[in-house]
């Protein structure tokens, strides 16, 4: 490297972002994944041994998946590789494998190859790289914020270790505060900075478990704050709510923050909790989600969860969704809350689905049974000489408009496939159907 490229890399340096300058460059500078990285833990073990597998870092944005492959590049004495999915194709791999291949054969050094955003590499760059993994050529390490089991090859999912990296915890994200507050080298510790606790607080609120976002917010916070007479930065509570974005909540529609905002919403009207259903609700419309996905969720938990315990529950979930369809957004939200929470709160029951199911299992796993011939049609010429509708009792003809016959195929008489319970409307069906499930 000349002398012109070393300034220029000096610059850069100081010019990025303070979240990369604070970027630590061993484990113990690392803050968070304590579940990894902490004494003992199978990550620490494996970086401080030099002793390391194939792996995938999967986690949210900012828990630290790159940060944690420059340590390793920093701690091993194995030759580092570094791709982006984003801009590298099959040539590139190609061209990382053939050196690879080469340092291990005359040099007999392993390569790291650390891939960023592996899950944006279609199923042909994923095949490159699979035959290297498993000759032991390179060890692999891809850091990914979708779920590498939707996102990633099985052939290659099975040859590497996924680990989980969470959302930074408030005090995670405090002691990085802190920590860039107070670095004179690579942090802010050369201004003279006032920040109240109160401005702290709101920055880690606004993060959501991202070490970058708090770390150039606070950045953005102090750059934009003019000093008083003395020098001194003052940064209280307004001062970083008018200089910082207020934030939009973590939601990629076609990722697990979908999913698992969708379960959470849904398992709290099962739950027959209205101020959780509410707190998902509102995160989905406030993140733009489709109206009417929501909305067909609300009718299955309708029939799926409160059934027949009460049967108003089906149309209420039905006339919020028709309700949204006619009015749009941002007045349907208003629908699709009374829904929600009349789901919550009313009684559960889930008969309906486990009876459909149960019949359905039968249906598709033994022998389809024959309609007796009683309840076959009788109606058109000719039926009755083959004895199909003879002997059908009509209900109505009867005390309570009920009468007992076979209605099952003959090998079937003994299932019982609605099984009502004691809550809500199902009590009262209980009664009128008159049999025990004891």
């Amino acid at each position: 490297m000349d002398l012109f490229t070393m300034n220029m890399e000096e610059k850069l340096r100081k010019n990025a972002p303070l979240a990369d300058r604070m970027r630590p460059e061993t484990i113990g500078e690392f803050v968070g994944q304590e579940h990894l990285l902490g004494e003992g833990m199978f990550l620490n073990r494996s970086i401080k041994a030099d002793r390391l597998t194939s792996m995938i870092f999967y986690g949210p944005p900012g828990t630290g998946k790159t940060t944690l492959a420059m340590i390793i590049a920093n701690s091993t004495n194995m030759i580092f590789e570094k791709l982006s999915a984003v801009t590298s194709g099959v040539k590139d791999i190609r061209e990382v494998m053939s050196r690879a291949e080469e340092n291990l054969k005359l040099y007999n050094r392993r390569t790291i190859l650390f891939i960023d955003e592996i899950h944006r590499f279609n199923k042909s760059q994923q095949d490159a790289l699979l035959p290297f993994v498993e000759r032991g050529i390179i060890i692999l390490i891809g850091a990914t914020t979708e779920n590498p089991y939707f996102e990633v090859n099985k052939a290659l999912l099975s040859r590497v270790m996924v680990l989980k990296l969470e959302s930074l915890n408030r005090e995670n994200l405090r002691t990085l505060v802190h920590n860039s507050l107070a670095n004179k080298e690579k942090g802010l510790g050369n201004l003279n900075i006032n920040i109240s606790q109160e401005a702290i607080d709101y920055l880690i609120s606004i993060s959501e478990g991202d070490g970058r976002t708090v770390l150039n917010s606070l950045e953005i916070g102090v750059l934009s704050t003019s000093p008083d007479e003395t020098g001194l930065i003052n940064i209280d509570l307004d001062a970083i709510k008018s200089s910082i974005q207020i934030k939009n909540a973590k939601y990629d529609k076609g990722g697990d923050e979908h999913y698992d905002t969708i379960s959470a919403f849904i398992k709290s009207m099962r739950g027959s909790n209205p101020d959780a259903t509410l707190y998902w609700l509102a995160k989905m419309i406030n993140a733009g989600e489709d109206p009417k996905f929501i909305a067909r969720r609300i009718i299955i938990c309708a029939s799926e969860d409160v059934g027949n315990a009460d049967p108003n529950a089906l149309n209420v979930a039905v006339s919020a969704f028709n309700a949204v369809n006619v009015i749009g957004m941002p007045e349907g939200r208003i629908p699709l809350a009374q829904a929600a929470i009349y789901i919550a709160t009313a009684p559960k029951s889930n008969a309906c689905y486990m009876g459909i199911d149960k019949a359905l299992e039968d249906i598709r796993t033994m022998e389809i049974g024959k309609v007796p011939n009683h309840l076959r049609d009788g109606s058109y010429p000719g039926a009755k000489k083959l004895g199909h509708g003879l002997n059908y009792k009509y209900p109505h003809d009867y005390k309570n408009s009920y009468i007992e016959q076979q209605y099952l195929p003959d090998d079937f008489e003994e299932k019982k496939y609605y099984n009502p319970t004691d809550n809500g409307y199902e009590k009262e069906i209980r009664k009128r159907l008159n049999f025990s499930l004891e």
